[in-house]
């Protein structure tokens, strides 16, 4: 899967720690997603090196191919298919905009690697990743460090609106079944049901096609994505709820659902938050639990050995943008 892995000996023949996180990025993303987790592991490694600091596990420094998923979806497809999430083989065959394979790309890079060097239970001991928190909570509440205790669970779904095409000059608008306003009138329906569950629930539709997309015709066909996001199952499950059992029509068009993908929250490993916050607490730093709302390896890896993560603060909560920014104090304090 092309992931890297770099490994310095420990003073016993004992699983090794990782550290790391991912350096491929969103279009137009910014310099900190992954890229600080992957420097700051290299930090530390030259450190330890440098200060002759004993330790007796091997340490391990490795970056995650295609966490992003941008060009090659889904996102999260190396650790998905190293920790047993994803199959290889369908891996291999997604396609990029170009209609390359990921397995091409990976034949034609040389790169590619042998299934025997994998992340795995027996031959890693545990798993810290750094990372941004990609939001506004850490700075919002004038704090150094996020105690990440997981990631939430969300659920996926694609609604599709169908109408009528017909000419947008000569068809009056009552005889009209704009598929492109029932979608305006469906999302809006979900936004008003959806904000009278808990304020802590993220939902978000990222994503609209529209067809035939021509500004002199009514659209006949509209596709949108409804993502929502909470720790609690019960709050997804009435989100779930709340769209399924939406009106079947809005503005004289027909609408439909499918469940896209979910997944459960995430818990990291208790002894490694604890011991996360125990540190902090011995810098001096200000610190807060939190959840991630974003997807990470550190997700999946989870499931196979010992897992957490620590988050720094995301200026003005801005991330997958040219204005993802942390200063180099509060990227020091994560590093420490």
């Amino acid at each position: 899967m092309a992931n890297i892995y770099a490994t310095f000996k420990g003073e016993e023949d004992l699983p090794s720690i990782v550290s790391g996180s991912h350096i491929d990025s969103v279009k137009n993303g910014g310099n900190y997603d992954g890229i600080l987790g992957v420097l700051t592991a290299m930090e530390v490694a030259e450190t330890i090196v440098k200060e002759k600091i004993p330790h007796r596990h091997p340490i391990t420094i490795m970056v995650w191919t295609n966490e992003e998923g941008s060009l090659y979806p889904p996102a999260l497809m190396s650790s998905g298919v190293v920790c047993g999430k994803f199959n290889k083989e369908l891996m291999f065959a997604s396609k990029n905009p170009k209609g390359e394979t990921f397995g091409q790309a990976l034949e034609r890079s040389g790169y590619r690697g042998e299934q025997v060097n994998r992340l795995n239970p027996k031959d890693y001991k545990a798993m810290i990743e750094l990372h941004i928190e990609q939001g506004p909570i850490l700075e919002e509440a004038k704090k150094d460090i996020g105690i990440v205790q997981g990631v939430l669970g969300m659920v996926n779904y694609r609604i599709k609106t169908f109408g009528q095409s017909d000419h947008a000059g000569t068809t009056p608008m009552k005889n009209r079944k704009d598929a492109l306003l029932a979608a305006a009138s469906a999302i809006k329906y979900l936004h008003s049901e959806l904000d009278k569950l808990p304020d802590d629930l993220v939902y978000t539709t990222g994503e609209i096609i529209c067809h035939p997309c021509v500004h002199t015709v009514i659209p006949d066909y509209v596709d949108f994505s409804l993502d929502a996001r909470h720790k609690d199952p019960e709050v997804i499950n009435k989100v779930v709820s709340i769209i399924e059992n939406m009106p079947k029509k809005f503005d004289s068009c027909k609408v439909e659902y499918k469940k896209a993908w979910s997944r459960d929250t995430e818990y990291f490993d208790k002894h490694l938050v604890s011991l996360v916050k125990e540190k902090t607490d011995e810098y001096g730093y200000s610190n807060m639990e939190i959840y991630s709302g974003a997807g990470h390896d550190a997700q999946f890896v989870s499931d196979i050995i010992p897992t957490t993560m620590i988050f720094v603060p995301s200026v003005n909560g801005h991330s997958h943008c040219e204005l993802e920014y942390t200063p180099i104090d509060l990227c020091l304090k994560g590093a420490n």
